[in-house]
């Protein structure tokens, strides 16, 4: 079973506005609420795609118990860990202008106790896990050493990981080896130290990630598509071209894809071809990470898999 850890989750409400003047009232022509959080986002979709998931991490008041909510509602099995303050809410502005920006949170309190309890489970789910997805952001009380922990321990066991972080975690995770690093553009040119702004600086840094750490980075590039670097070829894959209603989740649709593909024992290019097919459903669909199965499917037989360079 695919095992999904969110530590720090939470909530998106999603305010779509026909501008934002300053000093003014503003009306929001539409509300929506969705779920949060790379895993959570990850182990939602796959549900909407029919294949279970166990979803581990740290949940708080209201908004811990409606971002369960979300995910029981697309049967996917819940163990979270109740812990101190609240689960994050974040708010997506989303302008007819053409702008979109995220104002996050971090609510959550975290001590000893909840890591041991959250390791513990983790441990026992690691029994039968057949792919773990782990990333996002961390509370108060948490370092990057959580991630370098969890991700050795599956590794050790022979399960594969995909995790999807910024920095410090990104870096501090890839020392335990991660089968599958997906940052963004932002995300990797934090970790490399400079601006990835061409797909060749992609190619570069994945080479290099793969010769140090024999980790595959999967690349989202925004408007460029994404870039994969694996051991012996590479992909560049174009977007797809769709009105774009809300990008907040794309990338953790790429998860999903992936995480598909090695639980069913599929080639990369299956999980790329789902993954990069479910970021376009995302986008054309108001909330984060929202899709159908219908549309994921009928995108991932136009995704383009170019041999690069």
């Amino acid at each position: 079973m695919i095992v999904t850890v969110t530590a720090n989750t939470g909530i998106d409400y999603i305010a779509f506005v026909k501008e934002l003047p300053r000093g003014k009232t503003i009306r929001a022509t539409q509300m929506v609420e969705s779920i949060s959080g790379k895993p959570s986002d990850a182990s939602w979709i796959l549900g909407e795609l029919g294949v279970t998931s166990h979803a581990l991490g740290f949940s708080a008041g209201p908004n811990g118990d409606r971002a369960a909510g979300f995910l029981r509602d697309k049967g996917v099995q819940i163990d979270y860990v109740p812990v101190g303050g609240e689960s994050r809410r974040n708010l997506i502005l989303i302008s007819e202008e053409g702008w979109q920006t995220a104002i996050t949170t971090n609510s959550l309190f975290v001590i000893e106790e909840h890591l041991a309890q959250l390791r513990a489970k983790y441990i026992d789910a690691l029994k039968h896990a057949s792919v773990v997805v782990l990333g996002g952001t961390l509370p108060a009380g948490m370092t990057p050493a959580f991630y370098v922990d969890y991700i050795a321990l599956a590794r050790a066991r022979g399960i594969p990981v995909i995790f999807d972080a910024a920095e410090p975690n990104l870096s501090a995770g890839l020392t335990s080896y991660p089968t599958i690093i997906k940052p963004n553009q932002d995300e990797l040119s934090g970790l490399i130290g400079r601006p990835v702004i061409l797909i060749d600086d992609a190619y570069q840094a994945g080479l290099t990630l793969y010769q140090q750490y024999g980790t595959i980075t999967v690349t989202t590039l925004g408007a460029e598509g994404g870039l994969v670097v694996l051991r012996d070829r590479a992909y560049h894959i174009p977007i797809i071209p769709v009105p774009v209603v809300n990008a907040a989740g794309a990338g953790d649709a790429v998860l999903a894809g992936l995480a598909y593909a090695l639980d069913k024992g599929l080639p990369i290019e299956d999980g790329l071809r789902v993954g990069f097919g479910a970021a376009t459903a995302t986008v054309t669909q108001p909330g984060t990470a929202q899709c159908t199965r219908d549309d994921v499917f009928r995108y991932a037989e136009q995704v383009q898999l170019i041999p690069y360079p």
